[in-house]
């Protein structure tokens, strides 16, 4: 009887035990998820600036042009129009693209049409300023601007209205497909930019000119412009082959090559100062430790003298070598054989 007794008790303990368990573990994971939630932030502010035509820019925003879902579906649209590449976009012959801009005329100013033009304009710097580039404004022909509506509207307590106007850009003929289709809109005096059907990359000479470096940039062309400028304008001037693509290859190769004798050698010399003994194993272990403490900038000049003398300058063997295995990697495999 005793024992019947005590069996509802044995369970009521279990499974207080077990709740005891379950929440302490997710203490544990709660901390460290807020943790990692936390050291992901920077990295989410880097990758946002990333996308941003002015990285630098600050106050740093996280909204902006780039982050917009409507900017992304016309971006797509207008990619579609001018090349038939809604993820890259361009300009080719044929091709016809409509676009709208609006502006806020304050009441009692009579609207004036702006004037469109589409630049002559290289694409990025350094590399990507020397290549040649098939300019739009060559082949690109804009028609007449139109006013297509007027609304009442107030905009920082001004009350005025809100003028749309409407124009095509259009490659007839034949030619060559131009890579981007920039353009530049110049407002009258007194008329602020509202909307458009595509956000301008940027606003110069105070707000009176709405630049975009192409309006037929396509999804990809758009939100991740600064990635696909890496790819297009880090080429070989001679080969025109991508640098981006071969310095991406030749950071795997380094990487792998580093990981793999680091845990060969790292491994070897863990275990032979944990598992063996042989005279003068302390000091030799003690001096791996105080190498560990002499800062990289110390030793920078012998390093490049040795490297020099064994022709390795200039070359990824050279780096290697230079970072094939670490003292704090020999110490964390002793550790671990312990």
């Amino acid at each position: 009887m005793a024992a019947q007794a005590l069996q509802p008790k044995r369970k009521l303990d279990e499974r207080y035990l077990a709740r005891q368990r379950w929440a302490r573990a997710g203490w544990i994971y709660g901390a460290m998820l807020a943790l990692a939630v936390f050291f992901i932030g920077p990295f989410y502010v880097a990758y946002l600036g990333s996308l941003k035509d002015n990285p630098l820019e600050w106050p740093f925003r996280y909204t902006f042009a780039q982050t917009q879902p409507k900017n992304w579906a016309a971006a797509w649209r207008l990619g579609q129009l001018g090349a038939g590449d809604p993820w890259l976009g361009g300009f080719v012959p044929g091709a016809r693209v409509p676009f709208q801009i609006s502006y806020f005329v304050q009441a009692g100013q009579e609207p004036q049409a702006p004037l469109v033009t589409v630049p002559t304009r290289r694409a990025g710097a350094g590399l990507g300023a020397i290549f040649d580039e098939v300019q739009a404004a060559r082949y690109a022909q804009v028609s007449e601007v139109q006013e297509v509506g007027r609304r009442p509207a107030v905009v920082g307590g001004e009350p005025g209205q809100i003028v749309t106007y409407s124009f095509t850009v259009t490659y007839e003929g034949q030619g060559p497909k131009a890579a981007r289709l920039p353009l530049d809109v110049e407002a009258p005096r007194g008329q602020l930019y509202y909307a458009a059907t595509l956000d301008p990359n940027r606003l110069e000479r105070r707000g009176r000119v709405a630049s975009w470096d192409s309006i037929t940039p396509g999804f990809l062309g758009y939100v991740f412009r600064n990635y696909v400028r890496v790819f297009n304008e880090a080429r070989d001037p001679n080969t025109g082959a991508s640098f981006f693509l071969r310095w991406t290859l030749n950071t795997f190769l380094v990487c792998l090559t580093v990981v793999l004798s680091t845990l060969l050698f790292a491994s070897l010399a863990g275990y032979a100062l944990a598992r063996m003994y042989f005279p003068g194993k302390n000091y030799l272990f003690a001096f791996v430790v105080f190498t560990m403490t002499v800062p990289a900038q110390a030793i920078f000049i012998s390093n490049y003298l040795v490297l020099r003398d064994l022709g390795l300058l200039g070359s990824l063997w050279g780096m290697v070598v230079w970072s094939a295995v670490g003292a704090g990697a020999v110490f964390i495999m002793k550790q671990f054989f312990e």
